[in-house]
């Protein structure tokens, strides 16, 4: 019947989304606890840019806040 196909369509999706979910969380663990963040637009590149310039330390995923002017 139609429905013999559910148990290896289930596997089938679980195993497509098992490498999005973990490319995330690596991305959090080797950054700094933010995800990677890509840009292959010009504006969100200069974003990227300017929290680099910002953060005093070179690397856009160390944010610095009001606080710490």
């Amino acid at each position: 019947m139609w429905f013999e196909i559910l148990p290896g369509l289930a596997a089938m999706g679980v195993c497509l989304h098992i490498p999005g979910l973990f490319t995330a969380y690596i991305h959090k663990f080797t950054n700094g606890g933010k995800e990677k963040r890509v840009a292959h637009v010009l504006y969100p590149w200069n974003l990227m840019e300017r929290d680099r310039r910002i953060s005093g330390v070179d690397l856009y995923y160390k944010s610095k806040g009001l606080e710490n002017n």
